[in-house]
């Protein structure tokens, strides 16, 4: 997944610097030791409760859900640090340099991907967000957010902290009452399995998202770099009617995968 989430910034458009400005946080000895070999900024995320997260930790397993509040707290850290930062998952492929699609605005503390995009980037209904992808600016709105988040960990159970913060949104009014501004963002640019961007021209991430396997994950990420590489040669052809036509292949390994 890692070595797929890497080669995706060779390929992309304005992606190959920003590898040295990612910092690798590895939850298992073996990501660890690839990340170190690959001469990457790494970081060894320790756990509460697991020595180790290696291995695969199916979707909506305990451990998998163990490892996402893990992963939160983490990031709570960074921010009470002071870093603005994107977060994203490795099984997420840059295509194009996101932050030309992020908007700068300084006022904006949250900007988040969705699952599926409701066609308004400032209304929480009815909106599928996905802790995969977001961009959040450090401050005390975004701190006491993550704060307020994290301390539902223990009463949570059998929620991942997607769950959880989908309920704080949609539910709780989290955002008004912290009084933060958050930007839901549209799958044109930020895309999924869940619900494919329809622009190639447009489209910046690709997250292997509705999808239960590392196996499948792998799959049809391989499949979607493929389905990229062969737009950039439509698209150095000049051969627009083809580019316009041109179609991400069917996600069907991650579909089968909830067979069974």
């Amino acid at each position: 997944m890692l070595d797929i989430f890497l080669r995706s910034f060779w390929f992309g458009e304005g992606t190959k610097s920003l590898v040295d400005n990612l910092l690798i946080v590895a939850v298992d000895e073996t990501a660890y030791d690839r990340c170190r070999f690959l001469r990457l900024n790494c970081f060894r995320l320790e756990s509460d409760g697991v020595d180790d997260f290696g291995g695969e930790k199916l979707y909506m397993s305990n451990d998998f859900i163990k490892m996402m509040w893990t992963r939160t707290r983490f990031l709570l850290d960074i921010l009470k640090r002071g870093y603005n930062f994107v977060f994203t998952d490795t099984d997420v492929v840059w295509l194009r340099n996101p932050f030309t699609k992020l908007s700068n605005n300084e006022t904006e503390d949250l900007q988040i991907s969705t699952d599926q995009f409701n066609g308004d980037s400032w209304s929480p209904e009815n909106q599928l967000i996905n802790t995969g992808f977001y961009f959040v600016r450090s401050n005390n709105k975004t701190i006491s957010l993550f704060e307020t988040w994290y301390g539902r960990k223990d009463n949570s159970t059998g929620q991942k902290e997607q769950d959880v913060l989908l309920d704080m949104i949609r539910n709780q009014g989290i955002i008004g009452k912290l009084g933060l501004r958050v930007r839901f963002l549209d799958t044109l640019y930020f895309s999924g399995f869940c619900q494919d961007s329809k622009d190639f021209r447009q489209v910046a991430t690709v997250h292997a998202n509705c999808c239960r396997s590392i196996f499948a994950k792998v799959k049809d990420l391989n499949a979607v770099l493929r389905d990229w590489k062969q737009f950039k040669i439509l698209e150095s052809s000049n051969n627009s009617s083809m580019v316009d036509n041109h179609k991400w292949s069917v996600h069907e390994a991650c579909w089968n995968s909830w067979k069974g």
